[in-house]
């Protein structure tokens, strides 16, 4: 299992139409082979900051089905046009937890 972080920072005064995007787009999310879950968090000092943490069954799944699916298409149509700039992604895999 590897966790996808995505940090999306997006034009100032869009949050909340940024936020019902999300919440439009997660069945491109859940529906994608080896997706186990997705978690949208705000920052709050930087409130124009996003992070979408996914549970993906591995790298594979996120980096070569799901990027090259029409899902992918049908989130960045839905929240593409609220991004300030590029999204930054980062995957994690656990080392332990408590």
């Amino acid at each position: 299992m590897v966790k996808e972080i995505l940090e999306i920072d997006v034009k100032p005064g869009t949050e909340t139409a940024f936020e019902q995007a999300v919440r439009d787009a997660q069945h491109c999310f859940l529906g994608a082979p080896g997706c186990h879950g997705l978690i949208l968090h705000r920052s709050l000092e930087q409130p124009s900051r996003y992070r979408i943490l996914i549970d993906w069954e591995s790298v594979e799944h996120h980096m070569v089905e799901f990027r090259n699916s029409e899902a992918f298409l049908e989130w960045r149509r839905l929240a593409g046009s609220y991004f300030a700039a590029t999204p930054r992604v980062e995957h994690l895999v656990e080392v332990f937890s408590r």
